[in-house]
């Protein structure tokens, strides 16, 4: 084993990266709430000084999977299809089967340019994760409660405002509304079997309201719907610590264009699409199970260097002042002085872990097990 690779191995260096991550998540948040001021007097400034904040933010986490962990991405598409790629707004479909699918997700939006005004329909729970959810309040990200009663005119009215956004946006919709998971899927199937509808073998049965709001009402901003696919080479399982471990994984992606004015207008037909779309998806799925690679030219974008730049930027103002802090601590020889600056450590030990367990599929929500028991 290599020293770089032992240093990955390492709770400190561990440590050290979450430390990084959270200290500048909360001065990035602090920055984003003085920029309030700015909404009422120029909302499109205020809207791209939050991007390229939530930029800082997010691009390290993108850092430890494309450079930390040397993860390569490779998309299965046309070239039509990847020359509109950070060149117009659009409605993304993704399957939610890993712990580290989102990831996956942002490291294509930098790689094309729009991680920072990246969107998703997101639940309601996450507004109060820190620095999670307190930098998408600043985005303007749409939350909901996943109860439509409860969320119709909340999700509109989110959806309506970004019409005017200035950046493009790709603008993300778990459609099966939760992780995938066994007894999930079980459960959904029977709702499928009972409504009639074609079973599905790696997806959960899609619900289709978020779907076909989000469409209805950024008709006019969004072009088209990309629909990815994800899979990991080697039926690989990859997961956040993994990545902070820097384990390497392979991620391969199909991507597909669908121009906005080809989805039903209806909302009854647009279901029905999004339907035939996820049986289509299984298909894919099938196929890369049985054959290892997915339909369509291949794409490997280049990885950017200001993800690392960022990184090492807030490594260095962060790291100094933290290093001369603990040396004077243990200098002072002061038990009182060194033992609370252990607990501080262990604090923010725990306070990491928990920010990675948002992740990890065991701890996900148990939203879906009785969910799907609900109609839509």
């Amino acid at each position: 084993m290599g020293f770089i690779a032992f240093l990955k191995t390492q709770f400190i260096v561990h440590l050290l990266i979450g430390f990084v991550f959270v200290v500048s998540g909360l001065i990035i948040n602090f920055i984003q709430l003085c920029t309030l001021v700015l909404w009422p007097i120029n909302k499109q400034f205020y809207r791209r000084v939050n991007c390229r904040l939530a930029y800082s933010l997010w691009s390290q986490l993108v850092m430890l999977l494309e450079w930390w962990s040397g993860t390569e991405c490779t998309l299965f598409s046309d070239e039509a299809t990847v020359n509109t790629f950070g060149k117009e707004h659009v409605i993304i479909i993704l399957n939610h089967n890993f712990e580290i699918d989102f990831l996956c997700g942002w490291t294509m939006t930098e790689r094309f340019g729009v991680l920072g005004s990246s969107k998703v329909l997101a639940k309601r729970e996450l507004l109060y994760v820190p620095l999670i959810g307190w930098t998408w309040y600043f985005l303007e990200i749409v939350f909901c409660k996943r109860r439509w009663e409860e969320d119709r005119d909340t999700v509109i009215e989110g959806l309506k405002r970004l019409a005017d956004y200035p950046e493009y946006m790709w603008f993300l919709l778990y459609c099966e509304g939760t992780r995938f998971t066994e007894t999930k899927h079980r459960i959904s199937m029977e709702v499928a079997e009972s409504k009639g509808l074609p079973k599905l073998k790696y997806h959960l049965l899609p619900r289709t309201k978020g779907f076909t709001t989000a469409v209805q009402c950024l008709r006019g901003t969004v072009s088209a719907v990309y629909d990815v696919t994800l899979n990991f080479r080697g039926n690989k399982n990859p997961s956040l610590l993994g990545i902070l471990y820097g384990k390497k994984y392979e991620a391969d992606m199909c991507v597909r264009r669908f121009p906005l004015e080809a989805i039903p207008q209806d909302e009854k037909e647009a279901a029905n699409w999004l339907h035939k779309l996820y049986q289509e998806k299984d298909a894919l799925q099938e196929m890369y199970n049985q054959e290892g690679i997915f339909p369509g030219q291949q794409f490997k974008p280049p990885r950017r260097p200001w993800t690392l730049l960022n990184f090492l930027f807030w490594a260095t103002v962060l790291l100094s002042p933290l290093f001369t802090f603990g040396f004077g601590v243990f200098a002072s020889g002061s038990p009182l002085l060194i033992l609370a600056f252990l607990g501080l450590v262990g604090a923010a030990s725990f306070g990491v872990r928990r920010l990675i367990g948002v992740t990890e599929i065991e701890k996900g929500s148990s939203y879906g097990n009785q969910e799907f028991k609900k109609k839509e």
